[in-house]
């Protein structure tokens, strides 16, 4: 699996011209977390490598990146969900929220309108803590069809928010299908988020840690010298990263 070497710029306006240009798309933030789960798990590793984009959600993808003479920046999920909203109004997107607890989706799409006036939202819905029957998920599919989003936000966790996006793409009629992750959470207050300094400089999983150390440890122990391992074992082979250029417009080393 290979990260798209791109930049918030870049990728929110590639999605901000999807809904125009009729593309159809898949986005998903990528983190260290990410990758170590894509190795282990064939099924999101292929669902990731049929993705449209997978944007660096990561300080060590980003550094990773630039080492290989890359023009890469970090895209944040929940960053770019706030940016893209923003730019929407104006352009009249809609959007639809799926995930999150009970009333999550609701509370989220107030906010956001609050922060956003003039914000399209087409729907929102918490799905259950199980699998859905195929008739659920027919119904769900259906019912978020006919309230015509042009973006779905997935917020489901990862990976099971990359499998759903990959597994619908096809069947929902939306231009953009994000993967976000915590974003739901971030912008409900319901986690609080590192502060922008500890975001910069690529410490915002110890914040995470310090604050949710039983359910994260493993996440920022092991996984990451894990990812340490597989850079290095990338560069003894000469492969210094695993970034890509993004498709249709690939980003050499120095442009």
């Amino acid at each position: 699996m290979a990260v798209n070497a791109t930049t918030f710029d870049g990728a929110l306006e590639r999605l901000l011209r999807a809904p125009a240009d009729g593309s159809h798309l898949r986005a998903h933030f990528c983190s260290v977390h990410t990758l170590i789960e894509a190795t282990d798990n064939p099924e999101l590793r292929a669902a990731l490598n049929d993705a449209e984009l997978i944007a660096p959600d990561g300080m060590p993808l980003v550094w990773g990146g630039r080492l290989q003479g890359y023009q890469v920046g970090r895209v944040c999920g929940p960053d770019l969900m706030l940016a893209l909203l923003e730019r929407s109004v104006a352009t009249g997107g809609r959007h639809y929220f799926y995930g999150g607890a009970e009333g999550v989706p609701e509370q989220l799409a107030g906010r956001l309108q609050q922060r956003f006036p003039g914000l399209v939202v087409a729907g929102g819905y918490s799905p259950p803590f199980r699998a859905l029957t195929p008739e659920e998920d027919e119904a769900v599919v259906q019912h978020i069809n006919e309230a015509r989003p042009d973006y779905v936000w997935v917020g489901l966790g990862s990976p099971k928010q990359d499998l759903w996006v990959a597994s619908h793409f096809g069947r929902l009629d939306a231009s953009v299908l994000l993967a976000v992750g915590a974003a739901f959470d971030f912008h409900t207050d319901r986690v609080k988020r590192a502060p922008l300094w500890m975001q910069r400089v690529g410490l915002e999983w110890f914040f995470r840690l310090s604050t949710e150390p039983r359910r994260l440890w493993k996440r920022y122990t092991i996984i990451n010298a894990r990812f340490v391992a597989l850079v290095a074992a990338d560069v003894v082979r000469g492969v210094a990263g695993r970034i890509r250029g993004p498709r249709g417009a690939d980003q050499r080393p120095g442009r």
